[in-house]
């Protein structure tokens, strides 16, 4: 909200200072305002709905610097489990292809068994940031 208050004095054209007897007036554009009630608005419409993020498990597929290939392994995955949430990460030079927001092992680990099949090699629980929705649930 700092930055909208610093963004929107810059732009403002109609802001003067002027000093009288060592104090400094400021006349702010009205418009600054409504910037900033705008902005409460939206924060608080988005905290409503947002996800919060704990420390949980996912399960990663693959792993591999061609993109086109994680990109397919992701379409094929969503396709038979549409319930797990794919996140593509990049860190340079490869691509990571990670599945699911699960609390613990035990929960993804009968989508792990199932993945392992069509995926014998680079399949793995893993240690991850997960996102827990508003009402308390994790898929």
């Amino acid at each position: 909200m700092k930055e909208v208050i610093i963004i929107a004095l810059i732009l403002s054209n109609k802001l003067y200072a002027q000093t009288n007897s060592g104090s400094v007036v400021v006349h702010k554009d009205a418009r600054v305002d409504s910037l900033i009630s705008k902005q409460i608005q939206i924060n608080e419409e988005t905290t409503k709905d947002s996800r919060r993020n704990i420390p949980g498990f996912r399960i990663q597929v693959i792993t591999s610097n061609d993109r086109n290939k994680v990109f397919a392994v992701k379409s094929t995955v969503y396709s038979q489990y549409p319930e797990l949430q794919p996140y593509i990460m990049y860190q340079a030079p490869n691509y990571k292809l990670k599945l699911g927001n699960f609390r613990t092992q035990e929960e993804a680990q009968p989508y792990f068994d199932k993945l392992i099949k069509l995926y014998p090699t680079g399949v793995y629980i893993i240690h991850d940031i997960i996102e827990l929705k508003p009402d308390g649930t994790t898929n």
